[in-house]
């Protein structure tokens, strides 16, 4: 499945495949009730100040619940991509967020 932009989705590699995160209502919903307030999550990502685990749990709410990989292995493959690399999802998930779809 090919992510759109225009829906606010974003690619990550997770082992041998690609999974498209989804910023749905609901993962936004479970993501903020586990992280808190989600506009001052793009305020603490906007000061380079969000951390990892923050990073893994909000792209984990937003993967499609049917074939979800474990946190933990979320979480090793943005350490083994990079937080540059995962830095382009990441703004894409938080401008939804931003912005909502037009």
């Amino acid at each position: 499945m090919t992510p759109n932009p225009l829906r606010g989705e974003a690619a990550i590699a997770i082992g041998h495949g690609a999974y498209v995160m989804r910023p749905s209502f609901t993962a936004l919903v479970a993501a903020e009730e586990e992280l808190g307030p989600l506009f001052a999550l793009v305020e603490r990502a906007g000061a380079g100040e969000l951390h990892l685990a923050e990073m893994a749990t909000l792209f984990w709410h937003c993967l499609p619940e049917a074939d979800r990989p474990s946190r933990e292995t979320v979480g090793a493959a943005i350490v083994a991509q990079g937080l540059a690399a995962c830095a382009a999802p990441l703004r894409v998930l938080l401008a939804q967020v931003l912005k909502g779809s037009a």
